[in-house]
This record gives structure tokens, sequence and C-alpha cells, in this order.
């Protein structure tokens, strides 16, 4: 009999994994996909950003609505912790320039290779290729292999870190909501998070500048700016200032059915400023060779300006323009486009502990439960955090449970 069970390769499972063996328990680790941590190793394709530098309180600011729940459990497992963690498997790390934290290798490719060596080493079992069916009346799980008949595996703990509903080709499909909701756990629907959102382009914007970047713009929605990048895309817009704001902006449309994001094309200047520029003579220069000149203003800023009609003559009202670009949505991109994903398991159905209140000795860690937060290194920070809690839990419970699952 096995002690743990992990379902789910991701960073979470692999984690609690590592927590759980270096503590003398026998576990074994069972994914769908062919090899682990798919999701893992494609977010570390830009750099790998594991967690951030920023001071506690406003680190804390960044989970929202599931902030009382998070801090104990990130204070306990803080973002030192986990670089040190990092540093124990031979990975090295910096600080950004934003405060962001990187390994040096800046991919998870390295890390990864890193972690399953060193649980091969303590004993862990990875297979792939398995999926969860089910549970029995004892909570024992049921797997079934690929092509196979489902069967039962023996673990006096299950630890479920499968993942939420984003980027399903890598193996969050979120398949497990069924065989939950059968066992009484309330689940909170999925929705996108740090996604981009459907704008009604004109034609020729549409045509023209699909794929063009916005830097150094502001964006606002409902009285919240933030600084930073976005992408112009024949869908909509995207990019990390987007996703910063990506929740506002949802939870917006789903209140109004529909949102206004603003965008400050030159936020570094005042709306004097850009009056007082403005008002140079254009002597016979175009609109566009003058606002080139005179404010740096790239083609896509431009057309962006005449989606809302023609420019006016008035230095104040263009001025005006420039400082508030208004653009309505009406939907974010799909989920399976989605850097992550809103919702999961209802945090008031797991205990202190991890553990599903209505499933004992079944476990829960990662984005399987309902809690987002933005890109920067919080969404693995909060991954690794809940694993090291759930592991904490788990060790607890093995320790002084004697009913059911012991041999």
């Amino acid at each position: 009999m096995l002690d743990v069970l992990v379902i789910g390769a991701g960073p979470a499972g692999l984690f609690a994994a590592d927590q759980l063996a270096a503590r003398g328990f026998k576990v074994e680790i069972i994914d769908r996909m062919p090899s682990p941590a798919r999701k893992f190793l494609m977010a570390g394709r830009g750099g790998l950003n594991i967690t951030h530098s920023e001071d506690f309180a406003a680190f804390m600011g960044r989970y929202r609505e599931a902030a009382p729940f998070l801090a104990p459990i990130i204070e306990a497992f803080p973002p030192q912790a986990l670089i040190d963690w990092c540093h124990d498997l031979g990975q090295e790390t910096f600080v950004g320039s934003s405060g962001r934290v990187f390994p040096v290798a800046m991919k998870a490719s390295p890390l990864l290779r890193a972690l399953l060596r060193r649980l091969q080493d303590r004993g862990v079992t990875l297979r792939t290729r398995q999926s969860l069916a089910g549970f029995s009346e004892k909570n024992t799980a049921v797997v079934r292999s690929e092509g196979g008949e489902p069967r039962e595996i023996a673990a006096r703990a299950v630890l479920l870190a499968m993942g939420g509903a984003s980027w399903p080709k890598l193996g969050s499909t979120a398949s497990w909501v069924p065989l939950l909701q059968e066992r009484g756990v309330l689940i909170n629907p999925f929705q996108p998070a740090n996604c981009g959102f459907e704008i009604a382009w004109s034609p020729l914007l549409k045509k023209r500048f699909s794929g063009s970047p916005l830097k150094r713009i502001g964006l606002s929605q409902a009285g919240r700016q933030v600084l930073g990048e976005a992408i112009l895309s024949e869908r909509g817009l995207e990019g990390g200032a987007v996703y910063a704001l990506s929740a506002e902006i949802r939870d917006t449309i789903n209140r109004l059915g529909s949102a206004e994001i603003v965008i400050d094309l030159r936020p570094s200047m005042t709306a004097e400023q850009l009056t007082a520029r403005l008002s140079r003579s254009r002597g016979k220069q175009s609109w566009s060779t003058f606002l080139r000149k005179a404010l740096k203003l790239s083609p896509v800023e431009i057309a962006l300006l005449r989606e809302g009609g023609p420019l006016p003559d008035d230095p104040a009202s263009l001025s005006d323009r420039i400082k508030r670009v208004t653009l309505a949505s009406r939907a974010p991109y799909p989920i399976d486009r989605a850097i992550s994903s809103a919702g999961g398991i209802a945090l008031d159905d797991v205990d202190k502990a991890m553990m599903l209140k209505k499933v004992p000795g079944v476990f829960a860690a990662g984005e399987m439960l309902d809690w987002e937060a933005p890109t920067g290194g919080y969404l693995l920070q909060a991954c690794f955090a809940t694993a090291h809690r759930a592991a904490s839990g788990i060790t607890t419970y093995l320790e002084t449970d004697t009913a059911g699952r012991k041999p």
C-alpha cells in the first residue's frame, strides 16, 4: 500500500511529492499526459518567473478575495523559502529590475530535471498516461490507464494537483470536476484569468496592425490603472498590462455585460503638457506626421486614436483622446487561450490542512482551488505554498490517523 498517491505532475504535485518523500513516505505520482509538467515548461519559455520580491502586504494584495485564505499558507512558505528550495536543487536565482525572481537559467527545464532526479533518488514512482476516474466508497482513488480498465490504487492519502482549466492541451482539462461534484464538493465555475479581451476593431485596424505592440502605456478599468505593454491582436487586446487588470475587466463584464478599457497612450505626460505640444503650428503636415513628430506616436497608436472617429482639431480635445482611448469589450478570450483560470474547489470546502471536508483522506493543492493571481510570480508561489501546506497536512494525517487506510 502506498502512503500517498499524488494525482497530477505539475509544480504543485511534484513539489508535494518531494516534501513527502523527504519525510520517508512511500509516494507515487500519476499524470494523464505523456510527460510531466508540460504547462510548467511552457510557462518557462519566456523566462521562468517563480516568485516576486515585493513586501508581504503588497504581495498578498495580488490575490484579491482569496488573500485571507492564502495569507497564512504563503506566510508558512514565503518567497524566500521557494528561492531556497530552488537553490537546494542547484538552481540559482536573481531578482530582476521589476522585482520578479527568476532562475539564472531563465527557463523551467533545468529546475524540472533536477527535481525529477531527486524524486527518483527518493524512491518516488512517476507513471504517465493515467488519469483519475473516481473514488471508491473508502475514498481510494480509481485510476484509468490510457486505453485500459479502471482500477483502484490503495493509498493512505491522496493529493489532487491536476490544475485548473486553462491550456487544456497541456493537461489542465478540469475533467475532475464532475468526479468531485459527485462527492458533494462545491466547484465554482471556471473562468479565464490572465487573458486577453475581445474588441470589435475596424477592418482597417485589424488588417494593418494585428500583432502590433503598444509600449509604455497606461491601462485603466474601474478606476485602477497599471503601466506596461499590450498587444493589439486580430481578436482584441492582450499582453502584460491587460493581464494585470483581467480580473477587474472580467468581473465588470460579468456584472454589466461589457467593460470599458481605457488606454493612456502617454502616461508620462500630463494633459496640459500634451495640449502645449499639440498647440504648435501643424503647417502642411498631415495629422499622422504631426503626431509622430510632436509626441512620437507610432502608427498603431495613431490608428487607435482614429478608432474613436475623426481626430479633433482642438488641441485640448485631442489631448484628452490621447489620454483616454476608450475601448469596449463584451467577452474575455476563451479559457483555452488564458494563462490561468479563476474558479475551482470552493475554499470553504477544504480545511486548514488542505483536505477536502467531504472526502476524508483526499487533499488538494494548486490551481484546482478557487483563487487567482496576476502573472509576475504570484501564480507559482501560491501553487508551491498550497502544496507545502498539503504536504504538511498529509504528514499530520498519516501520523495521527489510525483508521481505514493504514496497513
